[in-house]
C-alpha cells in the first residue's frame, strides 16, 4: 500500500488550490452562465474547471488510481484505488453567493474509504482523515460531540431538489425530530455537514438521494473523529446506497428508530 501520510500531504495542497479558485472565480460569478443537469441540479463552469484542476493534481500523486467524479472529467477503470470527487459541494449556494461550499476528495481502496479531505473554502478550514490515524481540522485534532440523546442534540440535513418520491416521509421524519432535538439546520454541503457532525458542531446528520462524492470524504473524517456512518438501516450501504446516517456514538440507534417509524 502507499503511504497514505504522504499522499494526505499532498492531496491536501491539490484541494487547498482547488478552494482558492473557487474563491476567486467567485468573485466576478456570472450567473447567465449556469447550466441545468436536471431538475434543480445546477453546475457552472466553476465546477468543471475545479474537477479538471482536482484530477491533474490527484493523478501526479497517485497514477495507479481512478475517479469518480461529479462532472465526469475521469471514469472508473476497475482500479484497486479510487479517487472520488466533488469539485464543488454546494453549487446552489455558490452560485447563489451564500458562503457554504466546500472541495471534497476521498480515496478508497477496494471496498473501504481509507483517506478523506474537505475543504470549507470561505472559513479556511481543513478537515483530513486517514485510516487509523485520527480526523483533523487545521492540525488540531477533532471528535464527536457527547450529546447522550437526541433531546441534547442539534441535527443538520439535506432537502431533497430533485427525487420527491419520499418526501412525504422526510417530512414526517423532520417533525418528529423538531419535536424532540435542539434544533435543525440545512446548510447545502453534505461534505460540511459531515464534518461538523465529525467536530461537533452539529450531533447528528442524515440525507437521502446522495452520491458516493457527497459521501466518502466525510465519512471517513466521521468514522476517525469517533462517530458512526451508516444507511437507514444501520447497514454499511451508504456509499453508493443513496442514504446517510452519521451521528457520535451516543445518538445512533434513537437517531435511526425515529427515521425507521416512517422510512
Amino acid at each position: 500500500m502507499v503511504d497514505l501520510l504522504e499522499v494526505l500531504e499532498r492531496t491536501k495542497v491539490v484541494a487547498k488550490a482547488a478552494g482558492d479558485f473557487i474563491r476567486n472565480e467567485r468573485k466576478g460569478f456570472d450567473r447567465d452562465k449556469v447550466e441545468h443537469k436536471g431538475l434543480n441540479d445546477l453546475v457552472s463552469y466553476v465546477d468543471k474547471e475545479t474537477e479538471k484542476l482536482i484530477v491533474a493534481g490527484l493523478r501526479e500523486i497517485l497514477p495507479q488510481a481512478d475517479f469518480i467524479t461529479e462532472e465526469g472529467t475521469a471514469a472508473r477503470d476497475g482500479k484497486s484505488y479510487t479517487w472520488i470527487i466533488d469539485p464543488l459541494d454546494g453549487t446552489t449556494n455558490f452560485i447563489h453567493g451564500l458562503p457554504i461550499f466546500s472541495v471534497s476528495i476521498g480515496l478508497r481502496y477496494e471496498e473501504e474509504i481509507i483517506l478523506g479531505v474537505v475543504y470549507e473554502v470561505n472559513n479556511d478550514e481543513m478537515f483530513y482523515a486517514v485510516k487509523g490515524q485520527g480526523a483533523y481540522l487545521n492540525g488540531e485534532r477533532i471528535r464527536v460531540s457527547q450529546a447522550n440523546a437526541l433531546e441534547e442534540s442539534l441535527i443538520a440535513t439535506g432537502f431533497p431538489y430533485s427525487a420527491f418520491g419520499r418526501i412525504d416521509d422526510y417530512l414526517k421524519v423532520l417533525r418528529a425530530l423538531m419535536e424532540k432535538c435542539h434544533g435543525l439546520r440545512r446548510l447545502g454541503s453534505a461534505a460540511i455537514d459531515l464534518c461538523y457532525v465529525a467536530c461537533g458542531r452539529v450531533d447528528g446528520f442524515f440525507e437521502y438521494n446522495l452520491k458516493p462524492y457527497d459521501v466518502a470524504a466525510g465519512a471517513i473524517i466521521v468514522l476517525e473523529a469517533g462517530g458512526k456512518v451508516s444507511d437507514f438501516k444501520q447497514g454499511n450501504d451508504y456509499l453508493f446506497g443513496g442514504e446517510v446516517l452519521a451521528t457520535n456514538n451516543h445518538i445512533h440507534q434513537s437517531f435511526d428508530a425515529e427515521i425507521q417509524k416512517v422510512w
